[in-house]
């Protein structure tokens, strides 16, 4: 009986749960190869066809020939871009939501993991200083969070300034704001005024500059800050912004999707203490929080103003958004721009239930320190010198007299040799190098073995 696709494959299910162990097993993870490990050409030819293959057979070609086409994100030698380093804890229990058949979408559906994951959002919302009530949902990166928060942020606004034109509002915004905060203002048809940060970090004080020289100021209904950039993890002046936001009754929007989880670090947090300000916030647990992708928290203050908006009307909805029960409104479907979605914040709650919070503080004030070690060790070589001043878990730093050729070189060369994944940036229009820690297993070591590699 049932669809052949259906039936329990007892042999299939022992060979995946064998990888998945030795997997988890792995200490330290390797890097692989990324795009350096050439995957036979033709390899995928005639995979896909009318009679199927034999599973075992697919999953021993994923295990040979295309993972080590991949460069491992929860290796401690990931060092490029924003890393991810899910734990342990986290990824069994991906294992679970995906292997549970659950739908994230509502609290109809899924009532236990809305009432998880909102508890994960409250945490994070308390550690941010946001009153009591707020809440949003999990969605599947910053990107997407950014987009849905600014969606409510310019409806709010069009509703405050109902005699400027909608297509006139616009969103105050750092030069360095997250590349998505630009595209969403664009989706959303507003405009941005481009606020020239004092040494790359908005301030109040900027921003008050920009808006005095400004022909129309009152066009102006909400202000986007950073905690914690992508390139160069600088913090803004939430403080002096989000009070700036809240005497001129304009949104305040805190992109934290790395930086965010540096409210876990006893010596940085009061860096953050201006999120409590915030009409809206994203951290992302599959960042700096140590969950696996996909995976970004949306809180917002006043959650209510967001699901009037956001919630997606059709009758065969109406169900969803029953008076009954007070309950019925936390469908996360109705906090972001999204319906149906995997229960992406389960692996998160997972983890931070079963580690706890000081766990937490403890591998996120890790990356910190090994930083703040790194600028020691950089400062004390010859022949590699600090770009700027570290903040929080990255470092920028130049290898004097090397070009943009000689750094890509150099970074693939470091893969070859496992020793790390290392990528270039830009800074000022030069080509820099720049090191992003995550992971609390990184080890001194491969810090000196990084720098050491630069000499030749």
């Amino acid at each position: 009986m049932g669809h052949q696709m259906y039936k329990y494959d007892a042999a299939l299910t022992d060979a995946v749960f064998d990888y998945c162990r030795e997997r988890l097993a792995m200490d330290p993870v390797p890097l692989d190869y990324g795009s350096l490990a050439a995957i036979p050409e033709h390899a995928l030819d005639g995979l896909i066809g009318a009679d199927g293959n034999d599973p075992g057979k697919i999953l021993n070609f994923f295990e040979e020939q295309l993972a080590t086409s991949v460069v491992s994100i929860d290796s401690p030698g990931f060092l490029a871009f924003i890393p991810n380093a899910p734990t342990k804890n986290s990824l069994l229990f991906d294992m679970v939501v995906a292997c549970s058949g659950l739908n994230g979408t509502s609290w109809l559906e899924s009532a236990g993991v809305v009432a998880a994951e909102n508890q994960a959002l409250a945490f994070l919302a308390n550690l941010a200083g946001m009153p009591d009530g707020s809440g949003g949902a999990f969605v599947s990166g910053g990107s997407m969070g950014n987009l849905s928060s600014l969606t409510v942020g310019r409806d709010v606004g069009r509703a405050r300034r109902p005699l400027i034109a909608p297509h006139e509002l616009r969103f105050a915004i750092s030069s360095d704001a997250h590349s998505s905060i630009g595209k969403a203002l664009h989706v959303l048809g507003v405009g941005a005024l481009l606020v020239e940060p004092d040494d790359h970090r908005l301030t109040r004080a900027t921003l008050e500059t920009a808006l005095a020289n400004d022909p129309r100021p009152e066009s102006v209904i909400g202000i986007v800050a950073t905690s914690g950039t992508t390139n160069a993890g600088i913090v803004d002046d939430l403080e002096g912004l989000g009070s700036y936001a809240n005497e001129h009754e304009i949104w305040f929007h805190v992109d934290g999707a790395y930086g965010g989880a540096a409210l876990f670090s006893p010596t940085h947090r009061r860096l953050l203490k201006g999120i409590r300000h915030a009409d809206s916030f994203v951290v992302d647990p599959h960042k700096w929080l140590l969950a696996p992708l996909d995976c970004a928290a949306l809180i917002y203050r006043n959650p209510t103003v967001a699901r009037k908006i956001l919630a997606q009307q059709a009758s065969y909805l109406d169900i969803l958004h029953t008076d009954d029960d007070e309950l019925y409104e936390w469908n996360p479907s109705d906090f972001a721009i999204h319906l149906s979605r995997r229960a992406r914040g389960l692996p998160f709650w997972f983890s931070l239930v079963t580690n706890g919070t000081v766990a937490y503080e403890t591998a996120i004030q890790s990356a910190i320190d090994l930083a703040q070690r790194t600028v020691r060790l950089i400062e004390s070589m010859d022949h590699v010198e600090m770009v700027r001043p570290s903040s929080l878990s990255i470092v920028l730093f130049r290898r004097k007299g090397w070009n943009a050729e000689r750094y890509n070189e150099w970074s693939q060369q470091l893969l070859r040799d496992q020793i790390a994944f290392v990528t270039p940036t830009k800074w000022e229009g030069e080509t820099v190098a720049r090191l992003a820690f995550l992971h609390p297993d990184t080890p001194d070591e491969m810090v000196h073995q990084i720098l050491d590699s630069m000499r030749d």
